[in-house]
C-alpha cells in the first residue's frame, strides 16, 4: 500500500523514536525504579510534598475502587447514582482521582449499593512506603 495521505500519518504516528510500535510501548509497565526515581526528585523528603503525595494517592485509589467496583456490578455511573439517591455527575466526580470532596456518608451509601462496606484503618506514616488508609471490601455473607 503505498504511503500517502493519511496512510502515511498512520504508519508514522504508529512508531516511537526507537522505532518500535506504539502498541508495545504502551504494553510495558512502569519500572518501580523509574516510579521512585520521579518520587525522589519531585516529591524527595519535603514534608509538604510528601503529605500532597499521600493525599493525591488517597484520591486516586478511592476513584479506582469505586470506578473498578462499579464496573464490575455492571452498572453504569447513571444506575449508581439512582441505587445511591445522588446524580451521575456526583459519581462522575467521586471517580475523579483529582476529586477531593468524598464524604464518608455517601462513600457508605455507595459501598452498600455495591455490596461492600467501607472500612477505615488508621496508620503511621513512614517516609520511604506511602499507606492508604481507605479500602473497601466485600461484605461476608451470613
Amino acid at each position: 500500500m503505498p504511503l500517502n495521505g493519511k496512510n502515511k500519518l498512520r504508519a508514522i504516528s504508529s512508531v516511537t523514536p526507537s522505532g518500535r510500535d506504539s502498541a508495545h510501548r504502551n504494553s510495558k509497565k512502569s519500572n518501580p525504579s523509574t516510579v521512585q526515581f520521579l518520587h525522589d526528585r519531585y516529591v524527595g523528603k519535603d514534608p509538604e510534598r510528601n503529605k500532597e503525595y499521600e493525599r493525591e494517592v488517597l484520591n486516586a485509589a478511592i476513584a479506582r475502587q469505586i470506578f473498578e467496583l462499579r464496573n464490575k456490578c455492571g452498572l453504569s455511573q447513571r444506575e449508581l447514582a439512582a441505587r445511591v439517591g445522588t446524580s451521575a455527575s456526583a459519581i462522575c466526580r467521586l471517580e475523579d482521582a483529582d476529586y477531593e470532596g468524598h464524604s464518608l456518608s455517601l462513600l457508605k451509601r455507595i459501598a452498600e449499593a455495591l455490596g461492600t462496606h467501607v472500612e477505615i484503618r488508621f496508620a503511621t506514616s513512614k517516609e520511604s512506603t506511602p499507606r492508604r488508609s481507605v479500602a473497601v471490601r466485600k461484605k461476608a455473607k451470613s
